[in-house]
C-alpha cells in the first residue's frame, strides 16, 4: 500500500525566530519518497513556512485520511498560548500577541491522528522551545497521541540573538539520502549520534535536549482492531466494539469520565467514516455538553474540538428534519463555545433560517 509523507517546517519571520526550520526541507526533499516513507511508493506533501493554521490543518487532515502508512516530519518551534498555556507550533506570521490565531495548536495534530491504525503513523520531530515553553515541558510532556510512534528531540532556546539549526532533522535527512531507511528507532538513534557529533564539532554543548522516544501502542490495542474493521468496511463491527469499551468505561469511571468520553469520541468518528453525519454530529454534541457540564471551560481544546466537529458533521446532513433539530442544539452550543473561526455562530443561524424556510 502506498505511503504518505508530510513534511512540515515552520518558524516565525523576524525577531521571534528561534530556528531556521525551513533550511532542512531541501535536504529532506532530496530523499526519494519511498525512502522517506519506508514503503515501495509514497505521496509527499511539503509545507514550507505556511502562513495559516487552517491551511496546515487541511493538509494534515488529508494525510491522516490516507489508508497506508503515514510519516510526519516536523521541524519548528513551540510556544505557549499564554491564556490557556497550551503548546502551539509557531507559523510564519506568529507573534506572542497573535499566537492563538496564527499558530497551529499542537493538540490539532493529536486529534487528527487519533483513529489511525496502530503502527501506521510515525512522527519525527525536531522542535525548539522558547524559555516559557521549555519550563512548561519540564512538568508537562508533549502529547502526540496514544496511537503514534514518536521520535525526535525538543531543544531549549538558543543563545540570545542566535537562530538555531534543525540539526536532528538534518541528520535524519542525511542518513536517508543514502537510499536506506532503517527502522524508526534505529534511525532515531543514528540521528541523535550524528547530531551530537556535529554539535561537539561546532563547539556546542550536547545533551541538553529533551529526547522523544515513544514506539507506539502494543499489539492488540483496541484502536488498531477498530481501525482495521473500518478499513475493511465493517463499520457496524467497529462501532459495536467501541460501544462495549464505552459502556465498560462508563461503568468503571462514570459517563462523564475521560475514559468514557474518549470512546464516545471514537464512536463519533466511526459514524463519520460510516457516512452517518446525523449520528456523528449528535455524538459530538453529547461530548461537548458532557465536558461543559463537568466544568471544563468553553476554551478548553477538547470542548472546542467537539463543537467544531459537530459543526462540520452538521454541514453534511442532507435531511432537513434532523438538520433543524441538531442545528438548534448546535446554535445553543456555539453561543457558549464560539471557537477559533470567526462567524461560526452566524453561519449556524443563517443555515437554520434557510432550513426553516424550506420546512
Amino acid at each position: 500500500m502506498p505511503g504518505t509523507v508530510l513534511l512540515l517546517a515552520a518558524s516565525p519571520v523576524g525577531r521571534g525566530c528561534l530556528v531556521d526550520a525551513a533550511s532542512v526541507l531541501p535536504v529532506l526533499a532530496a530523499v526519494p519518497p519511498a525512502v522517506l516513507s519506508g514503503t515501495d511508493t509514497a505521496n509527499v506533501v511539503e509545507l514550507a513556512d505556511p502562513l495559516e493554521p487552517q491551511a496546515v490543518l487541511t493538509r494534515l487532515r488529508a494525510a491522516a485520511a490516507a489508508p497506508g502508512p503515514l510519516t510526519v516530519y516536523v521541524a519548528g518551534q513551540l510556544q505557549l498560548d499564554r491564556r490557556q498555556r497550551l503548546p502551539h507550533l509557531a507559523l510564519a506570521r506568529t507573534t506572542p500577541a497573535t499566537l492563538r490565531y496564527t499558530a497551529l495548536p499542537w493538540h490539532w495534530i493529536r486529534e487528527e491522528l487519533r483513529l489511525r491504525p496502530s503502527g501506521a503513523t510515525t512522527l519525527l520531530l525536531d522542535l525548539h522551545a522558547d524559555q516559557e515553553t521549555w519550563q512548561w515541558l519540564r512538568t508537562s510532556p508533549l502529547d502526540c497521541g496514544r496511537n503514534n510512534a514518536v521520535y525526535g528531540r525538543i531543544a531549549p532556546p538558543p543563545a540570545r540573538r542566535t537562530v538555531a539549526a534543525p540539526s536532528y532533522m538534518r541528520a535524519v535527512a542525511t542518513i536517508l539520502r543514502s537510499g536506506h531507511r532503517p527502522p524508526p528507532d534505529q534511525l532515531h538513534q543514528q540521528a541523535l549520534t550524528r547530531a551530537a557529533a556535529d554539535a561537539a564539532g561546532g563547539g556546542a554543548v550536547a545533551g541538553a535536549d529533551l529526547v522523544l522516544t515513544a514506539p507506539g501502542p502494543e499489539a492488540g490495542d483496541p484502536h488498531a482492531v477498530i481501525a482495521a474493521a473500518v478499513q475493511s468496511g465493517r463499520h457496524a463491527d467497529a462501532d459495536a466494539l467501541a460501544a462495549r469499551h464505552e459502556r465498560a468505561a462508563a461503568h468503571a469511571h462514570g459517563a462523564a469520565s475521560e475514559d468514557a468520553l474518549h470512546w464516545t469520541e471514537v464512536r463519533a468518528d466511526l459514524a463519520m467514516f460510516a457516512g452517518d453525519p446525523v449520528r456523528s454530529c449528535r455524538a459530538w454534541l453529547t461530548v461537548a455538553e458532557a465536558r461543559l457540564g463537568a466544568g471544563q471551560p468553553p476554551q478548553a481544546p477538547a470542548v472546542e474540538a467537539a463543537v467544531d466537529r459537530a459543526h462540520h458533521q452538521w454541514g453534511q446532513v442532507r435531511d432537513a428534519g434532523p438538520a433543524r433539530e441538531l442545528g438548534g442544539a448546535l446554535a445553543a452550543l456555539r453561543g457558549r463555545v464560539p471557537g477559533r473561526r470567526e462567524g461560526a455562530l452566524d453561519h449556524v443561524r443563517r443555515e437554520l433560517s434557510r432550513l426553516q424556510v424550506q420546512g
